[in-house]
Order: structure tokens, then sequence, then C-alpha cells
């Protein structure tokens, strides 16, 4: 995928991108980056795939310096860069934060949804988890932590939060660097202090009423995000829920094909229309 930069309002987003047609808006979560979705797109032929990054995030991490960059406002921030874009239409797919995202922008902007993925995501008072809930405590120790210190925080994340620790390794290798800098413990504990349940629990009601095509792609062993919220998420957009038995937290990495698959079932309805 081609990475790409652009002034929008004033901040300077990132995003890449990938193929043509139907626009598929690909969403990460923490402590991630657009890469999260490098397994997947390849599995989507005949989309434009284009992996947004969250302000504060990956590349990005020093544009979040002095900006709100809780889930509900890198909704406005990705509803900002889309209609910059031209993007009328397009399938959202959201990773845990990135779920959170993809659901308050369907809410809020329901014309610019073609089609909604949510895999392992945050939403209604799922969130922050117990050890997010200590790192938010701790945020002011984080930020003066060096670089060095943070590895090994991550990295138990990424071991708890994937199928194998081999997968594990390989993710700390592709998103970790974005940590590695003097920059990367203030990055990281801005993105914790900006987690606020009130997000998604704003936008809960709201998802019954989309009327949306839809599909649940979750990891049943997901010590993170529990099936009961992939259940949840089933019932209220009434969507097929794939399971992945065993599946832990990052499915886009370990499991791209389950993923790409329910986004080609989207794409191929909302091309349909």
């Amino acid at each position: 995928m081609q990475s790409h930069t652009r002034d929008i309002n004033h901040i300077r987003m990132t995003w890449s991108e990938q193929g043509e047609g139907l626009p598929v808006v690909l969403v990460h979560g923490i402590p991630t980056s657009p890469a999260l979705w490098r397994h997947v797109v390849p599995r989507l032929p005949g989309a434009r795939c284009i992996a947004w990054e969250m302000v504060g995030y990956g590349t990005s991490r020093l544009q979040g310096r002095g900006r709100d960059i809780s889930v509900a406002k890198q909704a406005e921030y990705l509803a900002a860069f889309l209609d910059a874009m031209g993007i009328a239409r397009a399938v959202f797919a959201g990773h845990d934060l990135g779920g959170g995202v993809v659901q308050i922008l369907a809410v809020r902007r329901p014309e610019l949804c073609a089609g909604l993925m949510l895999t392992n995501a945050i939403g209604y008072d799922s969130w922050p988890i117990p050890s997010v809930k200590a790192l938010q405590m701790a945020s002011g120790l984080v930020r003066r932590l060096p670089a060095f210190a943070l590895h090994p925080v991550l990295m138990l994340l990424m071991l708890r939060g994937h199928d194998t620790s081999t997968q594990a390794k390989e993710a700390m290798r592709t998103h970790g660097p974005h940590y590695a800098s003097r920059f990367g413990p203030d990055a990281f504990a801005r993105q914790v202090e900006s987690l606020d349940v009130q997000d998604t629990m704003a936008v809960r009601d709201g998802l019954r009423q989309l009327a949306v095509p839809a599909r649940i792609v979750w990891g049943e062993a997901d010590p993170f995000q529990k099936i009961e919220y992939g259940e949840r998420f089933s019932r209220d957009l009434g969507a097929p829920l794939y399971r992945i038995p065993g599946g832990k937290h990052f499915t886009p990495e370990d499991h791209p094909e389950a993923v790409a698959g329910a986004i080609r079932e989207l794409v191929a309805e909302a091309s349909s229309k």
C-alpha cells in the first residue's frame, strides 16, 4: 500500500491506499497503525482500500499534541477526511478503537456508510479494559518513561492479544517502532488519557436504527473485548456474527481471511445497489 499525507483542517492526515473501486475505509486501534490491515488489503481485490491513520497515532503521533484525540473526535476527523477526499459513500471496517470510530461516524453520518464491519471492536461499556484504566491512572509516569521502558508494556498487550507468540512478535516489529522514539511514551500517554466510554455509550441506541448492511467478525478467545459484545453488535445491527474459535484480539493480523471475507461480502452487497 502506498502512503499519503494531506493537510485537512490544519491537521496533517496520513493514510495508506491501494486498489480501485468502491472505497473501503479501514480504521485501526491502539497500539497499532494502518499497517494492522497489511494482510487484509491484498485479499480485497476490486476495492479502493484506504487504511486511515488516527490523529495522534502511528506516524501521525505528533499531530495529537494539543488536540482532542478521543474516539468521538477521531470520527469527526475521519468525516472531514472523507469530505476533503470527495468520498460520499464507503464501506467502513474497524478494529478495537477503530471500531468505535466507525460506529460513531455511521450513526452521525449514515449517508456515508455503505456497509459496516466490526471486528473485536470497542462498544457500549466494554472499554477501557482494566489494564488500560491502570495506565490512565499512571499516565503521568508513562509520559516520563524512556522509550525502551515502554516496550515490555506493549509487548505484553501483543502477547495477550495474539493467538501465538510468533504473531505477537511480528506485530510488535510492525507497530513498536512508532513508540520507540523519545516521543513514544508521550504519545502513548495521550492516547490512553483520551479514552472515554461515553463516546460509544452516546451512540449505542443509534446502532439499532442503522439501516446499513453489517458484518461482525469476532475472536472468541479475546481477553480484551469479550464475545458477548460481538453478540450484542450482531443483535443491534441485525448482522451475521462470524465467530473465530480460539481467536484472540488482533483478528486482522491473525485471521485476515475471515476479516477480508466479511468485507468482500459487504462490498458485493453495496456494489449491487
